[in-house]
């Protein structure tokens, strides 16, 4: 079996959402949620980037791998779905990127470049198309082709408009994967990462016109009363919409025009599969990183507690488990879910980090009733209070305090700041989170879930050994209590 993991950067779920009125054309993701099964309530668990994907990689919490920001190292200790496809036999190769910095105590030199970059690859991955940093490669085969391109990345994504689709950044990574598949001849597992549609605001060629601005929705406006993390975030230039509204229309309408660009180009994938006679063999997982604000509460970016930035698409096809083809599946899933998903496709033991759940129940059609009854995410904002203050360790710990977790209930959502302080919405009388819960009870009640959630996910690598029995203790013999390549 072959097993294609494909990422698309800071896609909105609801842009998938098979009800009402849609200016996002995903004809192709559509082609594979019918043959396949959606997650309409998916949820990434952290933003931006490297957060969201350390989730997604390792399975785990952001309060267990403790990746923060967009420069925080992953702790090489953690096994991940690259290491998990050696263990299986498998070569994982990567097109794209994974922006997953490099544990410092695994380095050999104080003058390691990785040392002074995010951008890294995780750990198990052999590098078949490195778009890290830069987009090096794809800059330089535009200017082969004979294109006046700039040398940083953000000017050239925001040139994407004057060129054809066909030499874009989703079609360049698409065409070298297509290459690549060409060439194999036996089982192997590939992951697919793509940049789009992550800012900057410009679709390739065509897509940058396929959306009238003014047919787009404008966005949610701020809540009356609003924490003081959100008016903290609204006055962060990196953080704040554009107040025009006619910028607002032109960001939302490229936006909605590069998910028909990534789309198109997904297409060509599925196309090459089947041309290569490996549909039927290849275990497809697709999701997001992350979403995207696109001016709603004031925000732009991903940040915060609100839903725009964690609900992601989800879709999987598992070839030989037709009966839940073309369902939706409505249960809150997660991005730590792939991982263990993934191990239990190629037929290996779940590491014990995992604090997800393999989804393999929803795709062979059953709900499980043991399931999860909320979906869960967290933000740490560290990174935005250390440029400006002074903090002294080990006495002053109030970094430690510029976080956030929500618990999203299907009727209300909980979030909780690491200073103490909550809010609680009301999402039956308001889904746009604008309405606060007045009954105390309930608030009560989604505050103890946060705190049976947040104790049922400690970590749990030595938690259940015990030094008895020859070292087993509860565990069976041979359970893998971390990771060994």
């Amino acid at each position: 079996m072959n097993l294609l993991l494909v990422t698309l950067d800071q896609f909105r779920g609801e842009c998938l959402s098979a009800a009402g009125h849609r200016l996002a054309r995903t004809p192709n993701l559509d082609r594979l949620a019918a043959a396949g099964v959606r997650f309409d309530r998916h949820y990434s668990q952290a933003a931006p980037c490297s957060p969201g994907r350390a989730c997604l990689y390792t399975g785990t919490y952001q309060m267990n791998n403790r990746v923060v920001a967009n420069g925080t190292p992953l702790d090489d200790r953690f096994d991940n779905l690259a290491r998990a496809g050696r263990r299986a036999g498998l070569d994982p190769t990567l097109f794209g990127y994974t922006d997953q910095g490099v544990d410092p105590r695994t380095v050999q030199s104080a003058d390691d470049p990785r040392l002074s970059s995010y951008e890294g690859v995780l750990p198990g991955f052999r590098v078949e198309l490195d778009l890290s940093g830069g987009h090096g490669p794809w800059i330089e085969w535009l200017r082969d082709l004979g294109y006046d391109v700039p040398s940083r990345v953000d000017d050239a994504l925001a040139s994407e408009p004057d060129r054809p689709e066909d030499v874009g950044v989703s079609a360049f990574i698409t065409n070298r994967y297509i290459d690549w598949l060409q060439r194999q001849d036996g089982p192997w597992f590939a992951h697919l990462s793509y940049l789009r549609p992550h800012p900057p605001y410009a679709a390739a060629g065509r897509f940058a016109g396929v959306v009238d601005p003014d047919e787009v929705d404008l966005p949610l406006t701020p809540g009356p009363h609003r924490p003081r993390f959100h008016e903290e975030a609204l006055q962060l230039p990196v953080a704040t919409a554009p107040r025009d509204e006619g910028e607002l229309r032109r960001m939302r309408a490229q936006y909605y025009g590069m998910i028909g660009d990534v789309d198109e180009q997904f297409g060509r994938v599925l196309d090459a599969l089947g041309q290569a006679g490996q549909w039927d063999d290849t275990f497809v997982l697709l999701t997001s990183d992350h979403g995207d604000q696109l001016g709603d509460h004031g925000l732009a970016g991903k940040l915060g507690y609100f839903e725009e930035s964690y609900h992601v698409p989800a879709i999987i096809r598992a070839p030989g488990l037709k009966k839940a083809h073309g369902s939706v599946v409505r249960a809150f899933t997660e991005n730590i879910d792939f991982f263990p998903t993934i191990c239990e496709a190629l037929g290996i033991e779940i590491p014990a980090q995992c604090d997800g759940l393999p989804l393999t129940a929803f795709l062979e059609g059953r709900d499980p009733p043991w399931w999860r009854p909320a979906a869960s995410w967290e933000f740490d904002w560290r990174h935005l209070s250390l440029p400006g203050g002074a903090f002294e360790w080990p006495w002053d710990r109030s970094l430690e305090r510029d976080n956030l977790a929500v618990r999203r209930f299907d009727e209300a959502a909980y979030v909780q700041f690491g200073d103490g302080s909550w809010r609680c919405y009301d999402l039956e009388a308001d889904p746009t989170w604008r309405t606060e819960v007045e009954d105390c009870s309930q608030i009560l009640g989604y505050a103890q879930s946060m705190l049976a959630w947040r104790g049922e996910h400690a970590d749990r690598s030595l938690t259940s050994f015990l030094l008895e029995n020859g070292g087993v203790g509860r565990w069976p013999a041979g359970s893998v209590l971390s990771r060994s390549d």
